[in-house]
């Protein structure tokens, strides 16, 4: 069954914001804010008084023992700050990335002492299992940092792991990582958000006394998903058609710098920057078939025509599309020119898409929106986006992967 779309435009309840002193009876609502204390010491956790007995720290939070296989249900606690371990929620299409917690060189993929790798790597196992194996799984709680300061968190939903539309090598897989010249493992998971807007106090105190998770006030979005394998993604499209400039450009320091690094290795030579948005683009797209660059045109552009394939592997169809990219400084925006100039080359083509390091002039945006242009707008925070869930999350491993993928003639 797919998941509820939200409506941003409907007229909606204000979200709570629940004081500290109410979190031990409170419910779990979605985005709704649950403030810390002001102490100043880790008892101003709230999660830890949310749900007792999960304890105060860290980004895996459960009660029970992963060892032991006892868990009864999980928080998983994201600051959404770090740059290394790019913890992504899509809320457009309920997908959640989570990176595991062997984040440094010196010990096992499963050796953590939190042992939240144990943890991953035994649900996403019992989640393709039988409905028996799945009834194993403790319910996951996602939790991020609200602010910059303070302890204040923010619910974002129930998890199931897993996803209706990833293989199980994309649902977990174990990536390599370097830090001070020694490489070591960690595992990148995906969850899927349930299409449920609150959870009750009661289930939450049924699942910590060990109580069936299928009975207490289960959501039904748990049971179809332990019965079935149902995924029920909570699922709420963006409506806001115009990002601003801000929003486009990287809103960090790291990812502003790793920007302009693509930009300097591509100084004087801006065309040779195709291959590169091509490239991307695969990383975004990740159906994307084999790509072509045409010669340049009068105009000093060159285009990039290529397939993007839909369906099954066995019975799949490859729809065409062109690709102009536009690697900019990023106070210089892409206006309608550059961007009619695709509309025109994509006549006999199923759609276009503009890979830029800087970002689209409002115009632009608007007139591909309202004359219903099937056009991608891919700009520079985009990039960056990209390549952090990649695993390029530095100037240097950006610049590696430059030199590495388009060596300098």
């Amino acid at each position: 069954m797919p998941g509820r779309s939200w409506s941003m435009t409907l007229p909606v309840a204000p979200v709570p914001h629940v004081a500290f002193s109410d979190l031990e009876t409170a419910d779990l609502q979605v985005d709704a804010l649950y403030a810390g204390g002001a102490s100043g010491n880790t008892s101003d956790d709230p999660m830890s008084k949310l749900i007792k007995g999960v304890g105060n720290q860290g980004g895996f939070r459960y009660a029970g023992s992963p060892a032991k296989a006892t868990v009864k249900l999980a928080v998983l606690y994201t600051s959404g700050g770090e740059v290394d371990w790019p913890d992504h929620l899509d809320v457009e299409t309920g997908t959640f990335t989570y990176y595991g917690d062997n984040r440094k060189p010196g010990q096992g993929l499963h050796g953590t002492p939190r042992a939240g790798n144990v943890l991953l790597r035994d649900v996403f196992a019992a989640s393709h299992g039988t409905a028996a194996d799945r009834a194993t799984v403790p319910p996951f709680f996602l939790f991020e940092k609200a602010g910059a300061t303070g302890r204040s968190v923010l619910f974002r939903g129930l998890l199931a792991p897993g996803g209706p539309t990833l293989t199980s090598d994309d649902e977990l897989a174990a990536i390599w990582r370097a830090t001070a010249g020694q490489r070591f493992q960690n595992y990148r998971s995906h969850f899927t958000v349930l299409d449920h807007d609150l959870i009750p106090r009661p289930w939450i105190q049924h699942l910590l006394a060990g109580g069936d998770p299928l009975g207490g006030g289960c959501p039904d979005v748990w049971r179809t998903w332990v019965e079935g394998r149902v995924y029920r993604p909570l699922m709420a499209p963006v409506t806001t058609a115009i990002r601003s400039r801000a929003d486009q450009l990287p809103d960090d320091a790291a990812g502003t710098a790793m920007l302009e690094e693509i930009r300097e290795y591509f100084r004087g030579r801006e065309h040779d920057f195709e291959a590169c948005a091509v490239a991307i683009w695969r990383l975004i797209a990740r159906n994307t078939g084999p790509v072509d660059l045409t010669r340049p045109s009068r105009d000093g552009g060159r285009d990039a025509v290529g397939t993007y394939g839909l369906g099954p592997a066995a019975s799949r169809i490859a729809i065409d599309f062109a690709l102009e990219a536009k690697c900019y400084a990023a106070t210089n925006s892409v206006g309608v020119r550059e961007v009619s100039r695709l509309i025109s080359r994509i006549r006999h083509r199923n759609f276009g898409v503009l890979v830029t390091t800087s970002y689209f002039h409002k115009q632009v945006q608007e007139e591909v929106h309202e004359d219903g242009h099937p056009i991608v707008l891919v700009s520079g925070r985009d990039i960056i986006d990209a390549l952090r869930q990649d695993g390029r999350t530095t100037v240097h491993t950006v610049r590696q992967w430059l030199e590495q993928s388009f060596p300098k003639p």
